[in-house]
């Protein structure tokens, strides 16, 4: 009789402690910028201090569990979602993810009501595919919104070439890094995507300056 063997999946990059994921964001960014030198890429580098210890979640990381982990592990976070936005264009959560599907699945976990409760603000689905760049600039300065969420790409062009979305209210970054494609890759192992994330969306200088004063923190999912 053939025996079953459990597949054991490896633990995920963003389940490690803080001082190691500083150490892989930095040398994922090193990827990103390989013509930079080190005195160069110090400039634009991502602070331990600013990158979320998640350490306590021993669960899985995945879509399923995303809004337990916020509640337990980002109370902040949790407690700013429920409130309503004053302004438009402005969240309190980017949540960075590696294609359109993906985007359109955590745009429905992060409207549940544990998050939002009765007043919370919107839920930004962000991506190319079927909707041009004019379109979302004008939702977004028409939209008084809690979380973006979004593919690089987008989100960065947004960030880099439109003033309609503030960083002005943001105070995380959630880097879905958990989901595999079919080639077992995650969103900083896919080459363009990777740059994306570290020159428009992280590289963005509000965005850059937040982090570095402690103002946006990083979170691995």
């Amino acid at each position: 009789l053939a025996e079953t063997v459990e597949v054991i999946k490896p633990l995920s990059v963003a389940a490690q402690p803080a001082h190691k994921l500083a150490d892989y964001v930095s040398s994922m960014q090193a990827k990103a910028f390989p013509a930079m030198s080190g005195i160069e890429l110090g400039d634009v580098l991502i602070p331990e201090s600013s990158i979320a210890d998640t350490t306590k979640w021993t669960g899985s990381r995945s879509l399923d569990n995303l809004v337990e982990f916020i509640i337990d592990v980002l109370p902040t976070l949790h407690a700013r979602l429920s409130q309503r936005s004053k302004l438009a264009g402005a969240p309190t959560l980017l949540f960075i993810a590696g294609a359109a599907l993906r985007v359109a699945d955590a745009t429905r976990v992060l409207k549940d009501k544990r998050l939002r409760r009765e007043k919370g603000a919107d839920v930004a689905k962000l991506f190319a595919r079927h909707f041009k760049l004019e379109e979302h600039v004008s939702y977004l300065k028409r939209s008084k919104i809690g979380s973006a969420v979004g593919t690089p790409g987008r989100i960065g062009k947004l960030l880099c070439e439109t003033d309609a979305l503030s960083v002005s209210q943001l105070t995380h970054i959630i880097l879905d890094l958990s989901h595999r494609d079919p080639k077992n890759r995650s969103l900083l192992d896919v080459p363009e995507t990777r740059v994306e994330v570290f020159r428009t969306v992280l590289g963005a200088p509000n965005v850059l300056k937040g982090i570095q004063e402690g103002k946006i923190q990083l979170v691995l999912f």
